[in-house]
């Protein structure tokens, strides 16, 4: 990761600006995403003491800020052919903020829209030749978030963000990591927990390894014996001696995946690891000492499970020494650049890496749902990168190849609330207590067509959720 500090004038905030507090909403400027070099990151400008920016064609991507004759103004460079060498302005009025094009050559585009001068609203996308800005006209942040920031590429483990607030939260977590302190990682599916995990074991620096367990992926019948090892002979089919998960990750993290589906039986048995610091083989009377840091993920509502009794209280009481919510990908937007930057230097498609995007394509990625998250980003990114010619990606390159299509549009417009599809959809939504992944495969469909059903047929997911 490389980072470019901005220097920051010293100037005095107005008045209403002179408030101190732990977290303020503050205005900002992000560089979300270089189309034709996505590999360049993003960057965040704050906008907190600022006139005036300015915004124009420079050999890389830079800013500085300057104080000149009462004005407090940011310059913003830009590496992209496209863009004017004097591109466009942004202009503090009143409480908000104004765009104004410089007479550029190529024009300036408000959300797809072409602009001359217009006021500015939260979310608007700015886009600059190759380049796509947002505007935040507000997001939470404390002193050391609200900086400006230029990140390219990605630090260690998942730890690498632009937006304020949840730069913040993994500032707590990356000095949690550090601690004997177990850590709950709670989340959508695909927003990048095995990563963090991951990240969290690096950060730590204890000598042992990382083992990770798919807690729903382990067979009923022999979940305990996995999990807690099991010697010769206990059972029919130990023809040696096992150590089990736990053993292995001693002295390092052990990262129990999707621990909300756990039984309760072998949910009591980890309680009592965790407390004693200890395990039993299956078929074993003396007890092991195990050193062990535990990370535990799950897209479960474990607290509404512990009141159900689907979930042992205490342990998740051992479990959640600090929670860290990881947002889903349609909440950090902000980060697009970011993560497709890295996403392509590590795609295993020859040539990903040298990828670039057309303006279509880029908008996409900017607008689509992403209901998958990460893990539907890097696919899709995957796929179309093989598909690119000439390393350029086109917008359809990014159909959702693997998924289904959308339904026509006539028959779409055709469904009504009482749609028979719809008593389907919300039997099995009860059947499978609100897991989406669950009703698609029932339904031979995919996550995304279950989604669209459901905000078509006026469907709210959370009435099947315990």
């Amino acid at each position: 990761m490389t980072r470019k500090p901005v220097p920051l004038g010293t100037t005095q905030e107005p008045a209403r600006e002179e408030r101190s507090a732990r977290h303020l909403e503050r205005p900002f400027l992000f560089v979300v995403l270089h189309g034709d070099r996505p590999t360049l990151g993003g960057a965040r400008y704050s906008l907190w003491e600022t006139d005036l920016v300015a915004i124009g064609r420079g050999p890389e991507r830079a800013a500085s800020r300057v104080h000149e004759g009462g004005t407090r103004r940011l310059e913003v460079r830009l590496p992209d052919a496209a863009i004017s060498k004097t591109q466009a302005r942004l202009i503090r009025r009143g409480g908000g903020w104004a765009f104004e094009d410089a007479g550029s050559k190529n024009g300036s585009f408000i959300n797809g829209r072409r602009v001359g001068n217009t006021t500015l609203q939260d979310g608007d996308f700015i886009e600059l030749g190759n380049v796509v800005l947002r505007y935040r006209a507000g997001l939470p942040a404390s002193p050391s978030s609200a900086s400006d920031l230029d990140l390219q590429g990605a630090e260690i483990g998942g730890f690498s963000t632009l937006v304020p607030q949840l730069a913040d939260d993994l500032d707590a977590l990356t000095r949690i990591a550090r601690a004997p302190v177990p850590v709950l990682l709670l989340g959508e599916s695909g927003t990048g927990k095995e990563v963090l995990a991951a990240g969290l074991h690096a950060h730590a620096g204890r000598p042992g390894p990382l083992v990770a367990v798919n807690c729903g992926a382990l067979t009923a019948s022999l979940l305990e014996s996995q999990l807690f090892g099991h010697l010769k002979g206990a059972f029919t089919g130990a023809i040696r001696d096992e150590p089990g998960y736990v053993r292995r990750a001693n002295g390092g993290t052990l990262f129990l995946d999707e621990v909300g589906d756990l039984p309760l039986p072998a949910q009591a048995t980890l309680l009592r690891v965790l407390e004693e610091g200890e395990v039993v083989p299956i078929g074993g009377t003396t007890p092991i000492k195990v050193d062990l840091r535990v990370v535990a993920a799950t897209h479960r509502p474990l607290d509404k499970m512990a009141i159900q009794g689907e979930f042992r209280v205490d342990l998740l009481a051992r479990l959640s020494g600090h929670r860290h919510t990881l947002k889903p990908l349609r909440q950090r937007i902000e980060d697009m650049g970011l993560l497709v930057g890295a996403l392509l230097q590590r795609s295993k498609v020859r040539g990903a890496s040298e990828s670039g995007f057309t303006v279509d394509a880029a908008k996409w990625l900017l607008s689509h749902p992403w209901p998958l998250n990460i893990r539907e980003l890097s696919q899709a990114l995957g796929v179309a990168a093989a598909l690119a010619e000439e390393r350029l990606i086109q917008r359809a390159h990014l159909s959702d190849r693997g998924q289904e299509e959308p339904e026509p549009d006539a028959e779409m417009n055709r469904m009504t609330p009482d749609d028979p599809l719809r008593g389907r959809i919300m039997a099995l939504l009860e059947k499978n207590r609100g897991n989406v992944s669950d009703v698609a495969r029932d339904l031979g469909k995919s996550r995304v067509q279950i989604y669209r059903w459901m905000q078509k047929l006026s469907i709210d997911i959370e009435d099947y959720r315990p």
